[in-house]
């Protein structure tokens, strides 16, 4: 008994490769045909004339392989302008970037850059991908259907033809080899399928499911980020301690809504923020390494909803009424009492400021719009600077720990025009000064500022108001996401993962045991195996087959150690391929319109 398995041999040309590639076609006929369901590519074909023949090669063109990919590579330049440039989500950066860049804002208008996701060529690119997948998966999947219920097909006329062969003579009858073989295959979970002295069996189906699983993965993945971008929405909201949060359209600091979901559909919750749980190492190389961020609330689902206590983490979103809450940083916002000239308070309460390091040194801005001066006129005051939670006079303002152990409250004071009458928005956290005049606080030293402690309080020069640092209070911020195609595209990640790891790692094969009796009255056993792609599994498979079949079929003993050649079938016809032409034994590779 013996086994030849050809690896190909040396690198051939293209040329070569693909006059082989049809030569061996044509020799195994039916064998070796259908062992993968992709399209035929005809981009190399000339179309036929008429616009019937122009529709059918577009089609063809549009649901191929490298169109496919062509389609994905434009999508990913596609969406960074989307990522670089501000979107018409955040108005407030699409009105600043318009300001600073005003040569370039015209042709970005017209180009559709400041809203990428829904701008028309972003769209076609879309859609052209969702049908050419589309237009992939329904013929793909019918073709595999239909080689489900098919059997195997018959042995090839010339098994030397084949990647794997074997073959050796017995003394056991055909018919018990034959019977043999097909025990052996269904033992290995082949589906077999026998023709008068050959049998045939076939196995790695799953390989073309693993695929077609793949695309319709990669169409679940694009239908869900439609769905995503059609009904999804998320807001941000900053909360101080003792504060709440209702979802409401006016609650939020910024909102972007979708073309489907708007104020109109978001669900009646809402939430305290009771505490704020943080921790940090205190020793050693990580100290001041964050190692807890706790927000401990309670919260209702439902205009009428009972209070239930719960926690959001980093990392760890508290579901409520179908939408997610997420903790995405906190800080601390000095609580503070501004009184005017006239000693009446112009303004009390916490004021968030915004952490600028990883020790938590934080900028902010203090606006008083509606205190008065000594004769009763309204007047506009102003202070901005720094709060350190745990800071130092004498290094300035600078946080040397994250937590509560010393805090300093840094502040400059202005007078003058806050601007909050002109009607236009305005950050908050950001003091515009150019029609603001800044008061001389501390002329002696040529500070132009104070640093006060907890209960501290300093007066405005003239008589013009005082500020009071009552305490510290803490504050988080949340995103309230709502994304109806995250369990879709999640399904669908995890299936595209499946179905590309089936379609590398099984391999589709066929195996074809053929017996006949020879003229000295032995039967002549010869098997020959096909596998999909270049690889020894199928001849690595063909040599276990055989070891087996030998039990039932032993090989005679006084055969030499090179068998004599199998007695072929009868003369083929002038129609038939020669058996002078090229016998090319390696498996029949990848189609160039399969997609991987």
């Amino acid at each position: 008994m013996s086994i030849t398995h050809d690896d190909g041999g040396a690198p051939r040309s293209g040329e070569t490769a693909q006059q082989g590639d049809a030569d061996r076609q044509e020799g195994l006929g039916a064998a070796g045909a259908q062992l993968s369901t992709a399209p035929a590519d005809t981009l190399s074909q000339a179309p036929g004339l008429g616009a019937l023949g122009w529709a059918r090669w577009m089609w063809r063109q549009l649901t191929s392989m490298r169109v496919a990919l062509i389609l994905l590579f434009l999508l990913s330049l596609a969406a960074i302008p989307g990522s670089l440039i501000p979107q018409h989500s955040d108005q407030l950066k699409v009105d600043a970037f318009k300001r600073t860049h005003p040569d370039v804002t015209p042709l970005y208008e017209r180009l559709g850059m400041f809203h990428v996701y829904s701008s028309p060529w972003f769209s076609a690119i879309y859609i052209l991908l969702f049908v050419s997948l589309a237009g992939c998966i329904i013929p793909r999947s019918w073709q595999f259907v239909g080689q489900l219920r098919a059997r195997p097909p018959a042995a090839p006329r010339h098994f030397t033809r084949l990647p794997a062969y074997s073959t050796w003579r017995t003394d056991a009858d055909p018919e018990q080899v034959t019977e043999a073989a097909r025990s052996v295959l269904r033992g290995r979970r082949f589906r077999v399928s026998a023709t008068g002295a050959s049998v045939a069996g076939e196995k790695g189906y799953l390989r073309e499911a693993g695929n077609l699983l793949f695309h319709v993965a990669l169409f679940g993945l694009l239908i869900s980020f439609a769905v995503t971008s059609l009904y999804g929405a998320q807001g941000g909201r900053l909360v101080v301690q003792g504060d709440g949060f209702v979802n409401n359209l006016t609650e939020y600091d910024d909102f972007n809504g979708a073309t489907l979901y708007g104020a109109d559909d978001l669900q009646p919750f809402g939430f305290h923020l009771d505490s704020f749980e943080q921790k940090y190492s205190a020793s050693g190389p990580d100290r001041g390494t964050a190692l807890k961020f706790q927000a401990n609330i309670h919260y209702w689902n439902g205009a009428n909803g009972t209070p239930v206590k719960g926690s959001i983490s980093v990392n760890h979103p508290l579901s409520i009424g179908g939408e997610k809450v997420y903790l995405i940083s906190h800080g601390y916002a000095p609580r503070v009492t501004v009184r005017d000239a006239k000693g009446n308070v112009a303004f009390q309460g916490p004021v968030p400021f915004l952490p600028q390091d990883t020790n938590l040194t934080s900028s902010g801005v203090v606006k008083v719009p509606d205190a008065v001066d000594q004769h009763g006129k309204p007047v506009q005051l102003a202070f901005n600077g720094y709060f350190t939670p745990t800071g130092d006079t004498s290094v300035g303002p600078m946080s040397l720990f994250p937590t509560l152990e010393q805090p300093i409250l840094w502040l400059n004071a202005f007078h003058g025009d806050l601007g909050m009458d002109a009607g236009i928005a305005q950050n908050v956290y950001q003091l515009d000064t150019t029609h603001m005049k800044q008061f001389k606080l501390d002329t002696k030293t040529g500070v132009n500022g104070v640093a006060l402690g907890v209960g501290s309080k300093f007066t405005l020069p003239d008589g013009a108001g005082s500020l009071t640092f009552d305490g510290v209070s803490t504050w988080a911020s949340f995103t309230v996401s709502h994304q109806s195609g995250n369990t879709g595209a999640l399904v669908s990640g995890a299936a595209a993962i499946l179905g590309l790891m089936g379609s590398l790692f099984i391999q589709r094969r066929r195996i074809w045991v053929r017996a006949v009796r020879g003229e000295d009255g032995a039967t002549v056993v010869e098997m020959g195996g096909l596998g999909r792609s270049e690889s020894t599994r199928i001849a690595d498979e063909l040599g276990d087959v055989a070891q087996q079949l030998a039990e039932a079929a032993p090989p005679r003993p006084d055969d030499d150690a090179e068998p004599p050649a199998a007695p072929g079938p009868p003369a083929p016809d002038e129609s038939a391929p020669s058996d002078e032409s090229p016998a090319d034994p390696t498996p029949l590779p990848d189609d160039e319109g399969a997609r991987a």
